[in-house]
């Protein structure tokens, strides 16, 4: 579980300082690929009350940021984690839900390599592989 200073990372990104958004930013940390009902559970323990909307503000506010990356695999509620900036991609268990990292493709932003872009400037890929996780797998042998 990482350990962060939502503060001065909120200061970084010229964004006010305020107890929701620290709360909903330290949540996001250490719940990696959370949906917004958890984060909105860890912020209530933390702050003993907010609004699901103004978490849902909050999550907005830092993913525009670029503090907080929102995926949103097929079938699941859209979920968000603080690991921006790499080239990353997701791992999904199709009978769990589970989400893991894993690296992207060998060499700088590969998957942005788009062979018929049809006109398009690539900036950004989301891949996400979907399988079963060694839990599952497990429980189904």
């Amino acid at each position: 579980m990482p350990t962060i200073d939502a503060a001065a990372l909120l200061r970084e990104a010229d964004l006010r300082v305020t107890r929701q958004r620290v709360a909903v930013l330290a949540a996001v940390a250490a719940g990696p690929h959370s949906d917004a009902d958890t984060v909105t559970a860890a912020a209530r323990r933390e702050l003993g009350s907010v609004s699901t909307q103004a978490v849902y503000d909050v999550l907005r506010a830092l993913t525009e940021a670029g503090l907080v990356r929102r995926i949103e695999p097929a079938g699941s509620p859209a979920r968000y984690e603080t690991r921006v900036g790499d080239d990353h991609h997701h791992l999904v268990c199709r009978a769990c839900g589970a989400i893991a990292d894993v690296r992207g493709a060998a060499g700088e932003a590969a998957c942005l390599d788009v062979q018929d872009p049809r006109g398009f400037a690539v900036d950004a890929a989301e891949v996400t592989f979907w399988g079963t996780c060694p839990d599952c797998r497990a429980r189904r042998a």
